[in-house]
Order: C-alpha cells, then structure tokens, then sequence
C-alpha cells in the first residue's frame, strides 16, 4: 500500500463518519415506516390489522378486536401479552372504530383524503368515525357528519398522535374522565354500575312477590353456560360472533392442557410401577 497518491484513513476519521447524526430526510423516513408500521399491526398481537374490526384505546394506538378479547382472558403463559399490560382491562377501554371506504381505499368521508400513516386522522367518541384531521377543524357543528351523534371536542381522539401537544391532550382528557369515574368510550366503570344494581336490587326487593318476580325474571335471564354469560351484553352481532370465536378457542386450549397434563401423569404413574 502506498505511493499510489492515495491516502490511508485514520481510526478517528472511520469512527467519526460511522457514529455521524442521521439526516433530517433519514429521520422522516424512519418516523414514516414505523407509522406505517402502526397503521398497519396491531398493537398487542403484532398481527396485521383488520380495519373493519380493528378498535382503539385512549391513547389513539390501533388493535384488532379479536387480540383485545384473547388479551383479557385468564392465561397460563406468563411470557404471553395481555391487554391488561398496555392499561386495557374491559372492553370499555377501547372503542369500536368505522373506516369509509372509497373504491378499494379507506378515505375520509369529507375531504376524501385516505386513511393512513400520510394523513393525520382523528375518531370520535362515542360513535367512534374516523376523519381526517383537517375536516373535523374545519366543520362547525357538534354532530357526527355521519351519523349525527353529538360529540364535544375534547372527545376527538388523535390516532397514532405525533406530537407531544396531542399526547398531552389524551392525557389530560382520561385524567379527566377517571376523576368522573367514566371510561374512554364515557361509559361508567364496573365499580359504579354494581353498586347501582345493588342499590336497584333493594328497591325492587320490597314485597314478597316483587322479590319472586325478580327471581324468576333473574332465573329466565340467567346464562346457562359460562360462554353465553360473557357475551349476553354484546349487542354488536359482529362483536358477539368474534367474542364467542375466541370463547371457544379458549376452551379448546384449555381442554387440550388438561388432556396433555393427564397423560403426563399417566405416563410417570407407569415409570414408577
């Protein structure tokens, strides 16, 4: 080497120029493929979504229904990851997201800009529509443009925000609602609706045949099966059939555990005689 009218790099200059501080354009690119990623996994299973069933917590982050449901169920894995870890513990934390599609593309209804990691796109609770950002600024009414359900301004959710102003939004906005003892999609926690079934029981138990009434009323409406208790308050058909799919999953799973488990311990009963 040498006497060529080359040079011979020295440590410190490779070091300098391996170690040197990305370029804006490189930065945008890595901050657009991980919101492409988001937009397109959910958050939980790490699977790709499904946007006519997928939902959305309070901090705007995207699941498929289906993940939330195994997420909330009991699990014998520890490794496995569970909604509870990402601060989902009912299906009131999350809401039920409707996309509109134009042509074979899922587009805000308004401005008919597509829905996607290059449009910055909000939902509304509690009917849970998706726009694109700017068309929601710029309309004045208090109603949903698609199905007019009232909704006020604080509950339109930034999905997959950005920026720190519109986490800071979200933030304030829960903090807010569980002072209120409200969830994300402002229905009332577990803790307030039983004490006011309690408190409902009481009223309806004064009399000996109104209290027979309410049993035989309870009686008729009691689920037969574990399964059906859990989906009896699923008025979404779509939900419910979801709900019931991962039910009976579950159970195979967990029938197939116990199978594994007795022939293990026939197995050992057999090596020790």
């Amino acid at each position: 080497m040498g006497n060529d009218g080359g040079s011979i790099p020295k440590r410190r200059e490779l070091v300098k120029n391996a170690s040197r501080a990305p370029t804006v354009s490189e930065l945008k690119a890595t901050a657009l493929e991980s919101l492409t990623h988001a937009w397109t996994h959910c958050t939980l299973s790490g699977a790709p979504l499904d946007l006519d069933t997928v939902v959305s917590d309070w901090r705007g982050r995207l699941y498929n229904y289906e993940a939330i449901l195994n997420g909330l169920m009991p699990s014998d894995n520890p490794a496995e990851a569970t909604s509870a870890s990402l601060g989902i513990t009912s299906l009131r934390d999350v809401a039920k997201l409707k996309f509109s599609k134009s042509g074979d593309k899922w587009a805000c209804p308004i401005s008919m800009k597509e829905i996607g990691p290059a449009t910055r796109a909000v939902y509304l609770v509690p009917c849970g529509h998706v726009f694109a950002e700017v068309a929601i600024t710029q309309i004045q009414e208090s109603t949903c443009p698609e199905c007019a359900e009232e909704f006020d301004r604080e509950n339109v959710i930034s999905i997959l925000p950005t920026t720190e102003k519109d986490t800071q939004k979200l933030e304030k906005r829960i903090e807010d609602l569980r002072a209120m003892g409200v969830t994300h999609t402002l229905k009332k926690g577990r803790s307030d609706k039983k004490k006011k079934r309690k408190g409902d029981d009481q009223n309806e138990g004064a009399g000996d045949e109104k209290h027979g009434e309410r049993v035989a009323r309870d009686d008729h409406k009691r689920p037969k099966k574990d399964t059906d208790s859990r989906i009896s308050g699923i008025n979404n058909p779509m939900a419910a059939s979801v709900t019931a799919k991962v039910l009976a999953e579950q159970g195979e799973r967990n029938k197939r555990r116990e199978l594994a488990s007795e022939a293990v311990g026939r197995r050992s009963e057999m090596a020790r005689s």
